[in-house]
């Protein structure tokens, strides 16, 4: 191993776990769980490949509390009986290999749509805090690609957090090591704390506290099935995605306060999701998302839990990262994609070949089970004595 990415390869207490190296595969959403949101052989082999690879810890997919009718078809789900076994197919191949691995638990909130056909399954409307739409939204799978709608405002939002709940107490029954609540990306849980998604006026809206109140009884429904040590969350304070995000300051403020109560929980680790431009919809030729530097404005307000940087980075600065004390341990997304065995490459010193990505498959390409391998499992690892 290079002395340059010792750092990367110290074990790491995280919780009720040891980590053998700070290397962590991000949650990517993969639309490959055909055909009807079951976790099947092709999303076994991804995801032991990647555990075999030597990822220190694997964050799923996001995993929906609820059959939604999210614009990204194909996503599993972690509600029914059927969901659970075909989870713990999984789980079992990552241990088989001596990973550890999370489920993250998601709920789309506005990003579904009423038309879908797992929203129609769900027998349900789209709920979210306010009756606001979001800009953007491509579901190439209804007719005319409409967009994100209107959704139904929640009367009672606890009744989603039972959801959030019941997926916890699934995602045990499946054999996960843990879960991570899915709090960034402008879906349920941060729309319930922008104030742009939210304009409620009752305990659920218009003060911080209030807004935060969503992510932080979500948080300790998770943490009553799991225990605080075997729990993290993901935040994305820089927005944009999904048509969310507050003006600057009210973001640093806002941000900074839920850090510290969610800190507060003494959780294994939080997620920050750095600003990268590729995900940065543009809205009337205007960037949606808040440029900021989330590891220098929240950093030092993570007094507990490990702190886990995301978004566009390589291992160089990955290794600063951690060697300047500003990272525990590092989530990596895309080079997880074409790299199965991203964590020993960077340890045995092997090029890395991002370019090799197949963006046409990024996200599935329909058809039978079979022909979901393509651009997902088909990628080379390398050879090692």
């Amino acid at each position: 191993m290079s002395s340059g990415v010792t750092p990367l390869f110290q074990p790491l207490q995280l919780g009720a776990y040891t980590l053998k190296n700070r290397v962590i595969m991000s949650a990517m959403t993969r639309n490959r769980s055909v055909p009807d949101t079951v976790p099947n052989d092709v999303n076994v082999e991804y995801y032991r490949q990647r555990a075999r690879g030597g990822a220190g810890l694997i964050i799923s997919e996001g995993t929906l509390v609820s059959h939604q009718g999210v614009e990204w078809a194909y996503a599993p789900g972690i509600s029914t009986q059927e969901h659970v076994e075909g989870w713990k197919k999984v789980t079992d191949a990552v241990h088989e290999e001596g990973g550890l691995i999370f489920a993250q638990l998601w709920h789309v909130g506005r990003c579904a749509h009423p038309d879908a056909p797992e929203q129609k399954k769900a027998g349900m409307p789209v709920y979210a805090p306010s009756a606001i739409a979001a800009r953007g939204g491509k579901f190439r799978f209804l007719e005319g690609e409409p967009g994100y709608q209107v959704p139904t405002v929640i009367d009672d939002p606890r009744k989603l957090i039972g959801l959030f709940k019941q997926a916890a107490i699934n995602a045990k029954d499946a054999g996960f090591d843990g879960v991570e609540l899915h709090a960034a990306n402008g879906y349920l849980v941060h729309q319930f704390f922008d104030t742009t998604s939210n304009q409620r006026t009752d305990e659920w809206g218009g003060s911080v506290e209030n807004r935060a109140r969503f992510a932080l009884e979500a948080l300790q429904a998770l943490i009553d099935v799991w225990g605080a040590d075997r729990v993290g969350v993901k935040l994305s304070p820089i927005g944009g995605y999904n048509d969310i995000g507050m003006p600057l300051e009210q973001t640093l403020k806002d941000y900074r306060y839920l850090v510290t109560e969610i800190d507060k929980h003494k959780i294994a680790y939080i997620t920050m999701v750095r600003y990268v431009e590729m995900i940065d919809p543009v809205f009337d030729g205007v960037p949606r998302g808040i440029k900021h530097d989330p590891v220098e404005s929240y950093r030092s307000y993570v007094k507990n839990a490990k702190f886990f940087p995301n978004g566009g980075i390589f291992p160089d600065e990955a290794v600063k990262l951690i060697s300047e004390g500003n990272a525990d341990a590092v989530v990596f997304g895309f080079l997880h994609i074409a790299h199965p065995d991203l964590a020993k490459r960077i340890k045995h010193g092997k090029p890395l070949h991002p370019e090799a990505t197949n963006f046409a498959l990024m996200y599935g390409n329909g058809g039978t089970v079979e022909e979901q391998h393509a651009g997902y499992t088909d990628y080379p690892a390398e050879k090692y004595d």
